[in-house]
Protein backbone atom coordinates (compact mmCIF):
# COMPACT_ATOMS: atom_id res chain seq x y z
CA UNK A 1 0.00 0.00 0.00
CA UNK A 2 1.71 3.20 -0.87
CA UNK A 3 2.13 6.18 1.85
CA UNK A 4 3.18 9.22 2.06
CA UNK A 5 5.82 11.28 4.38
CA UNK A 6 4.22 13.69 6.92
CA UNK A 7 5.93 16.40 8.88
CA UNK A 8 4.27 18.39 11.46
CA UNK A 9 6.50 21.62 13.03
CA UNK A 10 5.72 24.37 14.69
CA UNK A 11 8.14 26.86 15.71
CA UNK A 12 9.23 25.32 18.73
CA UNK A 13 9.61 21.73 17.53
CA UNK A 14 9.17 19.15 15.23
CA UNK A 15 5.85 17.24 16.72
CA UNK A 16 5.43 14.30 13.95
CA UNK A 17 7.41 13.22 10.96
CA UNK A 18 6.96 9.67 9.58
CA UNK A 19 5.47 7.70 6.32
CA UNK A 20 1.43 7.24 6.96
CA UNK A 21 -1.63 6.35 5.85
CA UNK A 22 -3.54 9.44 5.38
CA UNK A 23 -3.70 12.28 7.19
CA UNK A 24 -7.33 14.06 8.16
CA UNK A 25 -6.99 18.03 9.04
CA UNK A 26 -8.86 20.55 10.01
CA UNK A 27 -9.00 23.00 7.15
CA UNK A 28 -10.69 26.49 7.07
CA UNK A 29 -13.42 25.44 4.97
CA UNK A 30 -13.95 21.79 6.65
CA UNK A 31 -12.44 18.87 7.90
CA UNK A 32 -9.39 17.90 4.67
CA UNK A 33 -8.60 14.16 3.95
CA UNK A 34 -5.34 13.45 2.03
CA UNK A 35 -4.27 10.02 1.06
CA UNK A 36 -1.35 9.48 -1.61
CA UNK A 37 -0.61 11.05 -4.56
CA UNK A 38 -3.09 13.44 -3.42
CA UNK A 39 -3.70 16.51 -5.90
CA UNK A 40 -1.14 19.16 -4.83
CA UNK A 41 -2.81 22.12 -2.75
CA UNK A 42 -1.72 25.17 -0.11
CA UNK A 43 -4.83 25.63 2.63
CA UNK A 44 -4.88 27.45 6.08
CA UNK A 45 -5.76 25.63 9.08
CA UNK A 46 -8.10 26.47 11.84
CA UNK A 47 -8.31 25.39 15.34
CA UNK A 48 -9.17 21.66 15.52
CA UNK A 49 -8.12 18.15 15.95
CA UNK A 50 -5.54 16.05 13.49
CA UNK A 51 -5.72 12.71 12.70
CA UNK A 52 -2.92 10.70 11.15
CA UNK A 53 -3.61 7.04 10.28
CA UNK A 54 -0.27 5.13 10.32
CA UNK A 55 -1.88 1.06 9.51
CA UNK A 56 -4.34 0.48 12.15
CA UNK A 57 -3.02 3.25 14.56
CA UNK A 58 -5.04 6.46 14.69
CA UNK A 59 -2.49 9.41 16.66
CA UNK A 60 -4.46 12.59 17.32
CA UNK A 61 -3.60 16.09 17.79
CA UNK A 62 -5.00 19.31 18.84
CA UNK A 63 -3.66 21.89 16.50
CA UNK A 64 -4.25 25.88 16.70
CA UNK A 65 -3.85 27.34 12.97
CA UNK A 66 -1.68 27.78 10.48
CA UNK A 67 -0.73 25.87 7.12
CA UNK A 68 -1.16 22.35 5.39
CA UNK A 69 0.90 21.81 1.90
CA UNK A 70 0.27 18.99 0.01
CA UNK A 71 2.58 17.32 -2.54
CA UNK A 72 1.82 14.18 -4.09
CA UNK A 73 3.52 11.72 -1.57
CA UNK A 74 4.40 14.45 1.17
CA UNK A 75 2.36 16.75 3.48
CA UNK A 76 3.70 19.40 5.24
CA UNK A 77 2.05 21.18 8.42
CA UNK A 78 3.35 24.40 9.68
CA UNK A 79 1.22 24.32 12.75
CA UNK A 80 0.98 27.53 15.35
CA UNK A 81 0.63 25.08 17.69
CA UNK A 82 0.25 21.76 18.44
CA UNK A 83 -0.15 18.96 20.52
CA UNK A 84 -0.16 15.01 20.52
CA UNK A 85 -3.09 13.76 22.53
CA UNK A 86 -0.91 12.31 25.23
CA UNK A 87 0.74 15.77 26.13
CA UNK A 88 -2.18 17.19 26.52
CA UNK A 89 -2.53 18.54 30.72
CA UNK A 90 -6.23 18.12 30.99
CA UNK A 91 -6.27 20.50 34.19
CA UNK A 92 -4.20 23.18 32.09
CA UNK A 93 -6.51 23.02 29.42
CA UNK A 94 -9.42 23.01 31.33
CA UNK A 95 -8.13 25.95 33.51
CA UNK A 96 -7.53 27.43 30.16
CA UNK A 97 -11.37 26.73 29.53
CA UNK A 98 -12.00 28.45 32.58
CA UNK A 99 -10.63 31.68 32.31
CA UNK A 100 -12.08 32.19 28.86
CA UNK A 101 -15.51 32.04 29.81
CA UNK A 102 -14.62 34.55 32.91
CA UNK A 103 -13.47 36.40 30.53
CA UNK A 104 -16.66 36.25 28.08
CA UNK A 105 -19.05 36.99 30.18
CA UNK A 106 -17.35 40.07 31.39
CA UNK A 107 -17.73 41.21 27.94
CA UNK A 108 -15.30 44.16 27.80
CA UNK A 109 -14.12 45.06 24.23
CA UNK A 110 -14.44 44.03 21.22
CA UNK A 111 -10.54 42.90 20.89
CA UNK A 112 -10.46 41.24 24.27
CA UNK A 113 -13.71 39.12 23.47
CA UNK A 114 -12.41 38.02 20.03
CA UNK A 115 -9.18 36.54 22.27
CA UNK A 116 -11.22 35.11 24.57
CA UNK A 117 -13.28 33.25 21.67
CA UNK A 118 -10.10 32.24 20.19
CA UNK A 119 -8.81 30.75 23.82
CA UNK A 120 -11.86 29.16 24.79
CA UNK A 121 -11.94 27.17 21.09
CA UNK A 122 -8.22 26.15 21.79
CA UNK A 123 -8.81 24.86 25.35
CA UNK A 124 -11.75 23.16 23.82
CA UNK A 125 -9.95 21.69 21.43
CA UNK A 126 -7.56 20.54 23.45
CA UNK A 127 -9.81 19.11 26.24
CA UNK A 128 -11.94 16.97 23.32
CA UNK A 129 -8.75 15.20 21.73
CA UNK A 130 -7.95 14.77 25.40
CA UNK A 131 -11.20 13.13 25.95
CA UNK A 132 -11.29 10.77 22.55
CA UNK A 133 -7.56 9.22 23.62
CA UNK A 134 -9.53 8.39 27.23
CA UNK A 135 -12.31 6.30 25.77
CA UNK A 136 -9.92 4.50 23.44
CA UNK A 137 -8.37 3.77 26.24
CA UNK A 138 -11.59 2.23 28.30
CA UNK A 139 -12.20 0.07 24.92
Amino acid sequence: MATLNCEIVTAERIVFSGDVDMVVAPGIEGELGVLPRHAPLLTALQVGGLRIKQGREEILMAVSGGFMEVLPNKVIILADAAERAEEIDVARADEARRRAESRLAQQANEVDTARAEAALRRSLMRLKIAEQVRERQRR
